[in-house]
């Protein structure tokens, strides 16, 4: 039962055994519920199916597999590729699936796979208690952790896959699997290092870490044309910084919301954003040289909610804005890499688009990487999608020269087999080894995608 050869019936079928929702071409929600974050991706998938349980995972990955229809995992539907969503395909949806359940005493959370951070942070910092996630509070749970999870919270505490403790995944051939150290180690192993590669993950389970619920967190604004003296600045402050301090810089400009003074509105600035998940006190003494550097424009670090500084840049990163990114890793900032960097956002060909650096470290490890790289070309009209490409493209080529081996999954497009050995680099034959155990045939192939070797 291929594309073509799925019937009413079969449909029909399928709807009644499931307690979700199946949507398809012509109902009145298809076009809302095949949208994803991403607006330049646009498909059109066969079927959706709203997952509301593991039975109805499991019952929808048996009617994948023997109607050899291609299958698209959705989370949080973020994924920058677009791997949410496909053509003509089954999309496997867990966003009915949003569970949080947080156990103070064994300091653990249990998360369903469709589950976002905003509602982990919450269920989590009731209890002054966290783990990493991403900046972004739409941002779902699942997919970020299998690309490994960068944010404020990783020099001190690590990424977000180094927390995570077990899973319960639904394989190519239906089965529900448990991965943790106790039941399956390898299989937890390849879950944090191998994304998306292996099953559907329906549930994870996370250490968590005293948190807050208080920390010192904000961002000091620069002018942008005081970036090159800035990052000097800036890579030695950040080369001392303790752990319990994540930095992220961003050369931008300023989004036009209400919220900002009217004079920052639609700046060109460089911003360096902070949190300290320390003791206050220390916090402060750590973030002094940020606030006492070069008379900011604006000095926004201050004592927040955990919950609302991880909520900062989600007005600035909408649902429906086309979006195409590059990444890498920066071994150091040197000045040759600043000038490229400086450069490059002077280029900068939308008042959307914008270039970060994530301060890696302590905990953070990623190879021998001190930073992370994202090139965002963001855009609204698609005619001027090959303009805005363009500018991301060559940015990142101009920068590459001054990289580290190796790429952040999460920040990746569709960049094909010889990005994904880089970025898979550590332990690759071991990943592919766990490939062809779980997904033989690569059901699982709509992902930055490890091929299997046997079939």
């Amino acid at each position: 039962m291929s594309v073509e050869r799925l019937t009413d019936t079969a449909i029909a079928q399928f709807t009644k055994r499931i307690q979700g929702t199946v949507i398809r071409p012509g109902d009145a929600d298809f076009d809302q519920a095949r949208r994803v974050w991403n607006g330049m991706i646009d498909r059109r998938p066969a079927l959706i199916a709203r997952c509301a349980s593991v039975d109805d995972v499991e019952a929808a990955v048996e009617f994948a597999r023997v109607g050899e229809l291609l299958v698209a995992v959705r989370g949080g539907g973020h994924s920058v590729a677009g791997h949410g969503t496909c053509d003509d395909g089954l999309v496997i949806d867990l966003s009915p699936m949003r569970g949080v359940q947080a156990d103070p005493e064994a300091r653990l959370a249990r998360v369903e796979g469709g589950a976002i951070w905003g509602s982990v942070d919450r269920a989590t910092q009731i209890h002054g208690l966290a783990v990493t996630g991403g900046i972004v509070s739409e941002t779902g749970v699942a997919g970020l952790t299998l690309g490994g999870g960068i944010g404020w919270l990783m020099r001190k505490h690590g990424l977000t896959a180094d927390n995570l403790r077990g899973a319960s995944l639904v394989t190519a051939d239906g089965q529900l699997l448990q991965a943790s150290a106790e039941e399956d180690a390898e299989l937890l192993w390849g879950l944090q290092r191998g994304g998306g590669n292996f099953g559907i993950v329906t549930e994870l389970r996370f250490r968590l870490h005293p948190v807050g619920p208080i920390v010192l967190a904000g961002w000091v604004l620069y002018p942008q044309e005081k970036s090159t003296e800035v990052l000097r600045f800036y890579r030695d402050y950040a080369r001392a910084a303790p752990d319990e301090l994540t930095t992220i810089v961003i050369l931008r400009r300023l989004p036009h919301l209400a919220k900002l003074p009217p004079f920052l509105r639609g700046m060109p600035v460089i911003a360096i954003a902070a949190c300290y998940c320390g003791v206050i006190e220390d916090g402060e003494r750590a973030v002094q040289p940020l606030r006492a550097y070069g008379a900011p424009l604006v000095d926004g670090i201050g004592l927040k909610p955990y919950v609302d500084h991880q909520t900062m840049f989600d007005a600035a990163q909408p649902p429906g804005r086309h979006n195409y990114w590059k990444t890498s890793y920066l071994r150091e900032l040197g000045d040759a890499a600043i000038d490229a960097i400086v450069e490059s956002t002077r280029r900068m060909t939308s008042p959307l688009s914008l270039l970060a650096l994530y301060q890696l470290g302590g905990a953070a490890r990623l190879g021998d990487a001190a930073f992370c790289l994202n090139i965002a070309a963001t855009w609204t009209d698609p005619a001027e999608s090959d303009g805005h490409i363009s500018w991301a493209r060559e940015s990142w080529a101009a920068i590459e020269p001054h990289s580290s081996a190796g790429a952040y999954v999460n920040f990746l497009g569709e960049e094909g087999e010889g990005q994904t050995r880089s970025v898979y680099r550590q332990g690759y034959e071991r990943l592919v080894a766990l490939k062809n155990k779980y997904d033989p045939d690569n059901f699982f192939r709509l992902n930055q995608n490890i091929t299997p070797t046997i079939a």
